[in-house]
């Protein structure tokens, strides 16, 4: 992990600042997210009748690839200002699902910088194009532009 000053930060503003590994997306994966929220729609749950629809099998939940962000951000190994103390998410200015993630692909994160800002009082805001790579396909699982605040 890489500690930046406030000047390092500034400096990487508009540049690749990580990509991560390659990480499974299986059905145990989908079944724990659907469990943990609710949300048992059959395209995620149901190999048998997501076979029949246009994706041809189960699909991770959306929620489910943006959730993973911070392992995405920490197998990056992104920079981190000296001396914090937190980071807390202070939310997306935008999120896109451009495509489905079938059962059994691998994602990665790719994440590029877009702004550092100071907030005062020991704060600074980091803004964060966040893409989520599917293994083998063109486009991407989603592009998301994410905010968070560090606390120094």
């Amino acid at each position: 992990m890489r500690n930046l000053t406030e000047e390092e930060f500034l400096a990487l503003n508009g540049t690749e600042i990580g990509v991560s590994d390659w990480v499974l997306v299986d059905q145990e994966r989908i079944n724990r997210f659907a469990e943990a929220t609710g949300d048992f729609q059959f395209i995620h749950v149901n190999p048998e009748l997501a076979r029949n629809t246009p994706f041809g099998s189960t699909i991770a939940h959306g929620f489910l690839t943006l959730s993973l962000f911070p392992m995405l951000a920490q197998a990056a190994d992104l920079p981190l200002p000296v001396g914090m103390k937190m980071g807390v998410n202070y939310g997306g200015n935008r999120t896109r699902f451009l495509a489905p993630v079938k059962v059994g692909k691998r994602v990665r994160g790719r994440f590029k910088q877009i702004a550092y800002e100071t907030k005062g009082g020991g704060q600074f805001q980091h803004t964060m194009e966040f893409v989520v790579e599917i293994e083998g396909e063109a486009k991407p699982a989603l592009m998301a532009e994410w905010v968070t605040l560090y606390f120094v």
